[in-house]
Order: C-alpha cells, then sequence, then structure tokens
C-alpha cells in the first residue's frame, strides 16, 4: 500500500510539472496561436491522450495501476521539459517555425522510447504502448488539422 501512494504521488507531480511546463511553453509561442481559444484547444489536445491512458490504467489495470501511472507521468514530464529547447533555439536566427518542430519532434521520439520502456518495466503488454501511440498519433493529427490548419 505505502509503494502505491509513493507511486500516484510522483505520478501527480510529475503531471503537475508537465502541466506547468506546457502551460508556458503554449504561453510563451503566442506568436503560432492566432487566438486564445486556439491556445487552449492545443493544451487540451495534449493533455487528452494522457487522460484517456491515465483513465484506461485507473480502471483496466488492476495492482500495477499506480506503478504505470508513476511512469507515464515521468515521460510526460521529460517530454514537456524536451519542449524548453524552444526558448534555447529562439537565440539563433532560425525561423521560428523550426524553433518550434525540432523541439517537439525529439520530444515525440524521447516519449515513445520511454513510455516503451515504461510499459516494459511495468510487465505490461505492448497493447498498452500501443494504445498510447494511436492516442498520440490521433493528438498531432488534431494539432495539425484544428489547431494550426495545416493539413
Amino acid at each position: 500500500m505505502e509503494n502505491n501512494q509513493k507511486d500516484f504521488s510522483l505520478a501527480i507531480l510529475y503531471f503537475l510539472l508537465s502541466t506547468l511546463i506546457t502551460a508556458v511553453f503554449i504561453g510563451e509561442k503566442d506568436s503560432l496561436y492566432e487566438s486564445g481559444r486556439q491556445m487552449l484547444l492545443s493544451a487540451w489536445i495534449a493533455g487528452a491522450k494522457w487522460g484517456i491512458q491515465l483513465l484506461a490504467a485507473f480502471f483496466f489495470m488492476g495492482r500495477k495501476k499506480y506503478e504505470f501511472m508513476r511512469r507515464m507521468g515521468f515521460v510526460c514530464m521529460i517530454g514537456s521539459v524536451m519542449l524548453v529547447a524552444v526558448f534555447l533555439l529562439s537565440r539563433f536566427s532560425i525561423p521560428i517555425y523550426l524553433q518550434f518542430i525540432i523541439p517537439l519532434i525529439a520530444s515525440v521520439i524521447i516519449m515513445l522510447i520511454l513510455y516503451y520502456r515504461a510499459v516494459k518495466q511495468t510487465g505490461l503488454g505492448l497493447r498498452w504502448f500501443f494504445g498510447w501511440v494511436a492516442c498520440l498519433v490521433a493528438a498531432i493529427f488534431l494539432q495539425l488539422t484544428i489547431v494550426f490548419h495545416i493539413i
């Protein structure tokens, strides 16, 4: 029981830190967004993929759910930390869309690796990994279509 409480507390901490970092990232990159509504939609889509996985873990996982939630939270936080590179790249004279895209691609690649590792370390089947990948692909598609109107 004590490990479950520790895992759950760390999961909350990781997701809160990730949320704060992502909020700063979205808020600072206002030149990419046309409106506050677009910013909120972007944040909602980014968080929804994690929310879906958290709910699935909570309802379908059993005794490993808190351990997995902690591992997911860590992956989420690292993905958000990777976005800080946007602020570092802004010091160089490269186009703003590359300042945004390079850290975003790096973040996605690192999260894919870490999420796969979290699934394996928790002893779960690969369908958890592929479920998250499906959520990630849907989130990217929604960002590109609904938020940024690229597709």
